[in-house]
């Protein structure tokens, strides 16, 4: 198995983290980036199996995925121990709903944040109001998952794919400056308890030391 793999893509990242909780050993093709042209010129095999040529690209045997989302059901499908699915029917959709919502719901803002802190280095490209924006919408949906989490352990119930989409989103929207609510004390011990497990460990400190070989090199 082969995983196209981007240092600083969070969807990656969800990939990395479901393999390293599975056990799975793959092959790592690290597609090269810069702050200045990120992942320019794409990787050829990106652009071959992807038409969005955007990583993460999977690869086993002649099965060739892209897409996050569905990188992470056929691991789950190959590899169902341990899970990141709840067995239940109605459980695994709100699972998979929540694994959407990360992705096309609250990611949207932490790109702004993106764009706008990492990539845009001046003030003639920089926006304050959508900084501000995103900083806003970011503040509202973590109190719906604060009342949404209650007294639970983690997104679903039990640990899933919820948790890893959410858990790499906020650390994202934290080191581009969003800082959790003060009035959401379940998603701050939630964010504390997933951002402890070994693999979000490893994944954090893989990204610190790219970050700072990237700096280092400005």
């Amino acid at each position: 198995m082969k995983l196209y793999s981007g240092p600083l893509s969070l969807f990656t990242a969800k990939v990395r983290i479901a393999l390293d909780e599975k056990g799975l050993a793959v092959e790592r093709i690290e597609v090269p980036f810069s702050r200045e042209s990120a992942y320019e010129p794409k990787h050829p095999e990106v652009l071959r199996i992807n038409p969005k040529a955007q990583v993460p690209v999977f690869v086993d045997g002649d099965l060739e995925l892209y897409d996050s989302t569905l990188i992470l059901e056929y691991l789950e499908e190959i590899a169902p121990t341990p899970p990141l699915l709840p067995g239940d029917p109605r459980d695994r959709a709100r699972v998979r709903q929540l694994e959407l919502s990360a992705d096309e719901v609250f990611f949207p803002h932490v790109w702004t944040l993106i764009a706008q802190r990492f990539y845009a280095t001046d003030s003639d490209t920089a926006d304050p109001e959508a900084v501000d924006a995103a900083l806003a919408a970011l503040a509202g949906q973590s109190r719906e998952l604060d009342r949404r989490l209650g007294d639970a352990d983690y997104l679903g119930g039990a640990y899933s794919i919820a948790d890893i989409a959410y858990g790499m989103t906020f650390r994202f929207a934290t080191q581009l400056g969003f800082a959790l609510p003060d009035d959401a004390p379940a998603l701050a011990a939630w964010l504390e308890r997933v951002h402890g497990r070994p693999a979000f460990q490893r994944e954090i400190e893989g990204e610190n030391a790219f970050v700072a070989t990237l700096l280092s090199a400005a």
